[in-house]
């Protein structure tokens, strides 16, 4: 008889884009139609703006309790991000992948890296604006930053966007709905793997076996 697998992680999954690609929306909706995958929340040291909820949006903490946690090693991955740390607790992900959930790390490229450092086997998905004229519209449609913060923001963003073939899927985020669809398709044909289904389906599989 051929044994079967009984004990599988959940997939990690690791989104960048640079800012105004549309990744926060597409993820928020990816997420509210695919059971059992979890969007990991940050913490940061930037202040909580007042349509935000601690823990919900992100976890804020003081610049001494971030660089607390980084000496005790807390972080999966940590970064700057325009003079503001940003970093992913490890036990919220790894509690969540031990229980077989997948889970999704929105961060830039730097934490990006040093997740792949700590676990080569995580998924990688870049997403893209469709040129970069949409890309400043975006930007600019915010109406609530500067002409030289959104400068900054542009010259960020093709920084960020030159870290693209560091990743294993590319998204352009033309049509909202287009989009979507090319993640949920990524998240369906990575759960449909041997490994996953034989965990998922081992009863089925086992008395298909007997």
């Amino acid at each position: 008889m051929v044994e079967v697998e009984k004990t599988a992680g959940g997939d990690l999954y690791v989104i960048s884009a640079p800012s105004g690609a549309g990744k926060t929306s597409l993820v928020a909706a990816l997420q509210s139609s695919q059971p059992g995958l979890h969007v990991s929340v940050s913490h940061t040291t930037r202040p909580r703006r007042s349509n935000e909820s601690d823990g919900v949006d992100y976890h804020f903490v003081s610049e001494e309790d971030f660089v607390a946690m980084i000496d005790a090693d807390a972080f999966l991955e940590h970064a700057r991000v325009f003079d503001r740390r940003y970093g992913t607790a490890r036990d919220s992900v790894e509690k969540f992948r031990a229980a077989g959930e997948d889970v999704i790390l929105e961060i830039d490229w730097q934490g990006a890296a040093q997740v792949r450092q700590r676990h080569p086997g995580c998924v990688g998905i870049f997403i893209l604006p469709p040129s970069r004229e949409s890309l400043a519209e975006r930007l600019a449609g915010r109406a609530q930053d500067s002409d030289e913060v959104i400068a900054r923001r542009m010259r960020d963003a093709v920084a960020e966007m030159s870290h693209f073939s560091e990743f294993d899927y590319l998204v352009i985020n033309d049509a909202f709905e287009a989009a979507l669809a090319d993640l949920r398709s990524i998240i369906r044909c990575r759960r449909l793997r041997r490994q996953r289904q034989s965990v998922v389906h081992r009863e089925l599989i086992g008395s298909l076996l007997v």
